[in-house]
């Protein structure tokens, strides 16, 4: 991010651009307590812990029921979310993505950590890694669905509560992850 200024007695008023430090991220054993805490309020307050795919899943059904209604109330899946006269975005998850999502934003502009850039190794394309990602969110998003949740929700709200399926599907993730890694190794060095 940048910010602007003026100095008109240096430069007789015009804008010079000046980089913006960002500030130093919170060190991750502090933050694991107080992800620990937030989980912990989370099921205390609302019974449910956290997660991320059933909101952003949510949103999508919601569209869609706008665009094809008549596909919601066929749905089985759908017509609990959205069917008849259901409003899908009526749930505490939607409420807790939307507020991850812009209490990262703020986050992001109080440190000065918001800029556009794409992340990427030497040997990698700004275009490939843009369908890289594209095509790995479409795995996430896919296998999310098939696991019944996302990582946030399988593994903290799961694996908090010590759910054998959800402390597998970790494993799954971080095995698949490390062998995935030897592949595409060659593109980040």
């Amino acid at each position: 991010m940048t910010t602007y200024t003026q100095n008109p007695d240096k430069l007789e008023g015009k804008v010079v651009r000046s980089k913006r430090v960002a500030k130093d991220y919170v060190n991750p054993y502090l933050a694991g307590i107080l992800l620990g805490i937030v989980l912990f309020g989370a099921f205390f307050v609302t019974g449910n812990g956290l997660g991320a795919s059933g909101g952003l899943n949510r949103i999508l059904v919601f569209f869609e029921d706008i665009i094809a209604p008549g596909h919601i109330d066929r749905v089985s899946y759908l017509i609990a979310m959205a069917g008849g006269d259901k409003n899908a975005l009526d749930s505490w998850i939607v409420i807790l993505t939307i507020g991850t999502v812009l209490g990262g934003l703020v986050s992001g502009f109080i440190n000065g950590r918001v800029k556009f850039e794409t992340n990427r190794g030497p040997r990698m394309t700004v275009r490939s890694r843009w369908l890289f990602a594209f095509i790995g969110g479409g795995f996430m998003g896919f296998g999310a669905r098939m696991a019944r949740g996302c990582t946030s929700g399988q593994a903290l709200s799961g694996g908090a509560v010590l759910s054998v399926g959800s402390w597998a599907f970790m494993f799954a993730v971080f095995a698949g992850a490390y062998a995935l890694a030897y592949f595409v190794r060659r593109l980040w060095n």
